[in-house]
């Protein structure tokens, strides 16, 4: 039997073989990862409550396939679900769905934990006790820590959840090649291969289109001061260093706690003390003659005569108090 051009196109295309790019959005991976461990706790919480003979790591192996399956099951049918769900709806009434996979996938833990939940697990005050909240973060972390689960493991597996889920393509590449050697080209470029931060320190792994992003927040990345003092610092030390250090930081005046209330940035404090050493001399004087009870114009005129001294501007040296204090009477003592 003859076959026509076009038909022998389809039989073509209806047997090629295509390389499906596997990358998905590495943070997107691990989060719903993550969810796979609480989901997990969950059920085997709920699967267990007030069994006295039943403990929870007794049932993490078959619950975890359980839930495996059906994940994997719900996220192949998820596309199926949404058509008839739009299509079931009330006219003129518009139905959201999520496209946000973590969501998604949430949201079928959650009905699988339901799904597995015994006579205890389903009453109202249990879901809503603190203790049944506790346990399910005490176990998760028991599994974490025992590696129960690995966490390579749970992030392959989340990959093919977020590519059954993610319709709209936003958060995995779906690209398809016609050979293995155009497959590897295009997963050296792709982006969102996995990559890992190049800040000496960082060890966060993220998609190579989230590069930018990541490095605007960095803790390891070395910017400059954001106070321009010209230094610079790891993000992660900015807060402190702007604080404690930087020679731009706003402070006050030393002589503030007896009576000069100026504030100015750190590197000015030399220039502050001889642009304002009259002042700080007058404070100092009120307190050095306190007991005596100098009135206004004795202590100006105690001023005046150390401004006639040659030592004078070596007053402005002082940074404290207690120093000009000792030299103000040091040099009240000499003239």
């Amino acid at each position: 039997m003859d076959l026509s051009i076009t038909e022998l196109q389809l039989i073509k295309n209806s047997t090629l073989l295509h390389f499906d790019c596997p990358n998905c959005d590495s943070e997107l991976v691990h989060k719903v990862a993550q969810l796979l461990l609480t989901g997990l706790a969950t059920a085997c919480i709920d699967n267990t409550a007030g069994d006295p003979f039943r403990s929870y790591a007794s049932v993490a192996v078959p619950l975890r396939k359980d839930m495996v399956d059906y994940l994997t099951d719900r996220s192949q049918k998820f596309i199926t679900e949404s058509i008839l769900g739009t299509a079931e709806a009330v006219p003129d009434q518009q139905v959201e769905v999520s496209d946000d996979p973590a969501e998604i996938i949430s949201d079928f833990m959650d009905d699988f934990a339901n799904f597995k939940r015994n006579l205890l697990g389903r009453v109202s005050g249990w879901l809503l006790s603190e203790n049944r909240e506790d346990k399910i973060d005490d176990f998760s972390q028991d599994m974490e820590t025992d590696n129960f689960w690995p966490i390579d493991r749970r992030e392959g597996i989340s990959a093919i959840f977020i590519k059954n889920v993610d319709l709209k393509r936003k958060f995995h590449c779906g690209e398809k090649y016609d050979s293995a050697d155009k497959l590897h080209e295009h997963m050296s470029n792709c982006n969102y291969r996995k990559i890992i931060c190049e800040n000496e320190g960082c060890r966060a792994k993220f998609s190579a289109f989230s590069k930018d992003g990541h490095d605007e927040v960095c803790a390891y990345k070395t910017v400059a001061c954001e106070q321009k003092c010209g230094e610079t610092l790891l993000r992660r030390d900015m807060d402190r260093h702007c604080i404690t250090v930087c020679k731009m930081r706003m402070v006050n005046c030393p002589f503030y706690q007896i009576g000069c209330e100026s504030a100015f940035v750190q590197s000015e404090l030399a220039k502050h003390c001889q642009d304002f050493l009259s002042s700080h001399v007058l404070h100092v004087l009120k307190v050095v003659h306190k007991r005596e009870g100098l009135n206004e114009d004795e202590l100006e005129a105690c001023r005046h005569k150390l401004k006639e001294s040659d030592s004078w501007k070596d007053l402005s040296e002082a940074r404290d108090v207690r120093s000009l204090s000792w030299a103000v009477k040091d040099l009240e003592a000499k003239l």
